[in-house]
């Protein structure tokens, strides 16, 4: 594994990079041909010839030529079930204090509930991400999801704390798969010059969910009692789960090109007809094990992937510190309901969906430095929305923070959750570019890194939030997070002024065509290991 020589102008981070060597032709999946196939030869036996199977030209079969409703209407689905994952990780903070006093333990126990869905969320990609390249997406949108619910049931039932956390782990890991894959859905439906909003539609989601979590939770416990916080769950998971299941086939272009392979082989007695994933020998084990292995090289070896999952986990886990504070700032401070407290968090969806609006105008900008550039952009380019997003978080902290004293009206902590949702999914969206177009093809590691990382700091962050808020009261607790996220804000800047130097001195990232004569020539051996330079995209 090395330095990728070239760009990758029409790069999707969605093909199964991951899982198969860099010698493979992902013009297989990308290109429709005439015939419906590419010649191929075999690695180490130039006379062994074989054929690639494509999409032929206007192919019904291939997705990205369904009809534009029913497009929407899959996007719509994945986006939904992306919204229902993370409204089921923030509805139960509605109601910490019910189930700790019926189950006989502390709130910093009940509170486990949180934090143990939120690491299933880290643990869970580094798995179904690359059993998605070999086995495609429906199945593991159909399996994970149907676990999920299965195991909501015993989360609501549950007759004491352990069946609550063992089972609400569980849903964490199963609940990740979706939201690990519904990047990846939309990319194998919609065209590049398509995808701005629908990208936007989904981007959208993940942080609506955990604003409308808490909404709806505190009114439903004071109604029906914490249980049906788990109900919930389970009746919005059921749909989803019916939905995505029977409603939304496959749509992965590598497991519907080999289904084909695999037909035509059949109907022709020809074994020559076969895809990439075919040709590729190493055992699942193997590759499994490289890909678990890379997230952590770049973790720990790029400077890059290191200070954007230190950033993007401070802000996770200020999202998720939000769900403890504002019970503790409106219920305790001012003696509002759970309900009542619920409403605070729509300030935060308003911004979200705010930004969600606002970033097809963030892409088009970006395409006006592509041409500025003439189609090979600095990756540094992707970081301007964040240099401008950065700063709403840390304004919207004061602002919570300073006016939360008891005796003040509840509209500055409530409207202090706008900038905040403003800006994350800026931020968050800026993070994702800016490590794709640095790392290219291993941009799909350098994210899982960071996915793993920000998961991990979000579900510890609310095991001591209650406390740091007691100790160093409602104002301090606040502006200490406002004062991290403010020290952040640095790294964008730092990124912009170096980042490319460090790009050309690190072991992995992208850094210009104009190092293709200094990286060295593949190993053979290497490259049938995956631990080659990645080729440019077509070379074969």
């Amino acid at each position: 594994m090395g330095k990728q020589q070239h760009r990758d102008p029409d790069l999707d981070v969605n093909l199964p990079y991951l899982t198969l060597s860099a010698r493979a032709n992902m013009n297989e999946y990308t290109t429709e041909t005439q015939g419906g196939e590419i010649p191929a030869t075999a690695l180490g036996n130039e006379k062994v010839q074989y054929k690639l199977v494509t999409f032929v030209k206007d192919d019904p079969e291939n997705p990205k030529n369904w009809s534009k409703g029913y497009k929407w209407y899959c996007t719509m689905v994945v986006a939904i079930t992306c919204f229902v994952v993370a409204f089921a990780s923030a509805v139960i903070t509605a109601d910490v204090a019910a189930p700790a006093k019926e189950l006989g333990v502390s709130e910093e126990v009940s509170l486990l509930a949180i934090s143990l869905f939120v690491i299933g969320f880290g643990v869970g990609p580094m798995v179904f991400a690359p059993l998605s390249e070999v086995y495609g997406r429906r199945i593991i949108y159909g399996s994970t999801l149907l676990i999920a619910v299965i195991f909501i049931i015993p989360c609501a039932v549950a007759p004491n704390i352990a069946t609550l956390l063992v089972c609400r782990a569980i849903d964490g890991i199963a609940f990740s798969a979706p939201m690990t894959l519904v990047g990846g859905t939309l990319a194998d439906l919609w065209k590049n010059e398509e995808r701005g909003v629908p990208m936007a539609a989904f981007s959208a989601a993940p942080f609506i969910g955990p604003a409308i979590g808490p909404l709806v939770g505190g009114w439903l416990s004071m109604a029906k009692g914490w249980r049906w916080l788990y109900w919930i769950q389970l009746i919005l998971a059921g749909a989803v789960w019916i939905l995505i299941t029977f409603t939304v086939p496959e749509t992965y272009a590598p497991t519907i090109l080999k289904r084909r392979a695999e037909k035509m082989r059949k109907q022709s007695g020809e074994p020559d007809h076969v895809t990439e994933q075919e040709l590729d020998k190493r055992p699942l084990s193997q590759r499994m094990r490289l890909f678990l292995l890379r997230p952590f090289q770049l973790l720990f070896q790029e400077l890059i992937v290191f200070l954007i999952s230190i950033y993007m986990s401070v802000l996770y886990g200020l999202l998720y510190m939000f769900f403890i504070a504002y019970p503790i700032i409106f219920q305790e401070g001012k003696g509002y309901s759970a309900g009542i407290t619920g409403l605070m968090f729509i300030p935060v969806a308003v911004g979200v969906v705010l930004s969600a609006c606002c970033s097809p105008f963030v892409n088009k900008h970006y395409l006006t430095l592509v041409r500025k550039h003439n189609g090979k952009p600095p990756a540094e380019c992707r970081l301007i929305p964040m240099m401008i997003s950065c700063w709403f978080i840390p304004i919207g902290l004061f602002i919570f923070a300073w006016s939360s004293y008891k005796e003040l009206s509840w509209v500055g902590p409530a409207l202090g959750g706008f900038p905040v949702g403003f800006g994350f999914i800026f931020l968050y969206n800026s993070a994702n570019n800016y490590l794709v177009d640095s790392y290219q093809h291993l941009a799909a590691s350098a994210l899982a890194a960071k996915t793993c990382i920000r998961s991990f700091w979000g579900a510890a962050v609310v095991l001591f939030t209650i406390q740091m808020y007691h100790r160093l009261g409602d104002q301090w607790a606040s502006t200490l997070l406002a004062f991290i996220s403010l020290a952040c804000c640095a790294i964008p800047f730092c990124f912009w002024k170096w980042g490319a130097r460090i790009r050309a001195h690190s072991k992995y990232a992208y850094a210009g065509d104009d190092e293709e004569n200094t990286v060295p020539a593949a190993n053979p051996a290497d490259v049938e290991k995956g631990q080659a330079p990645a080729p440019q995209a077509g070379a074969h």
